[in-house]
């Protein structure tokens, strides 16, 4: 892995709860992000992205590095078929800020492989852009309608 990281920040008018409701329960992911996210959430413990698409076919996989509820949580991030190394795997922080009547929501994620930056670049605006549109309208994106850009 480098040590190129890849920052994106979003404002959403909600509550940091809700933010944070969202990056962990499947019934709120599977509308915005198209997968679930299953963990028990403590540090030290393992965590997958399923798919929904009726396979439930594990994404990415990591372990739960800290989890500060409604403020922080930070993982590590690899493909499914590199589960069994870590070292291939990246860290990804979510970091849910109160910005007046908004919430900052930021992604650092770093050491990233070419081929990790490539797909996180074009995946995290996407799924932080559907779970914005989720949270202030009640509407999620098809994240997954274009498939350039």
């Amino acid at each position: 892995m480098s040590h190129e990281k890849f920052v994106y920040v979003t404002y959403i008018a909600t509550t940091p709860q809700k933010v944070w409701k969202a990056l962990l329960e499947g019934e709120l992911t599977r509308q915005y992000w198209q997968g679930e996210n299953l963990s028990d959430w403590k540090p030290g413990s393992k965590w997958e992205h399923v798919s929904v698409d009726g396979k439930r076919t594990v994404r990415v996989v990591g372990k739960v590095l800290e989890s500060v509820p409604n403020k922080r949580l930070v993982l590590t991030w690899g493909n499914a078929a590199d589960a069994a190394d870590p070292s291939k795997h990246s860290r990804v922080a979510i970091d849910i800020e109160t910005v007046g009547e908004m919430v900052c929501v930021t992604v650092t994620h770093n050491d990233l492989s070419a081929d990790m930056r490539r797909t996180i670049s074009n995946g995290w605006p996407r799924v932080l852009s559907s779970l914005k549109s989720l949270l202030e309208t009640g509407h999620p994106l098809d994240i997954y309608a274009c498939s350039s850009h």
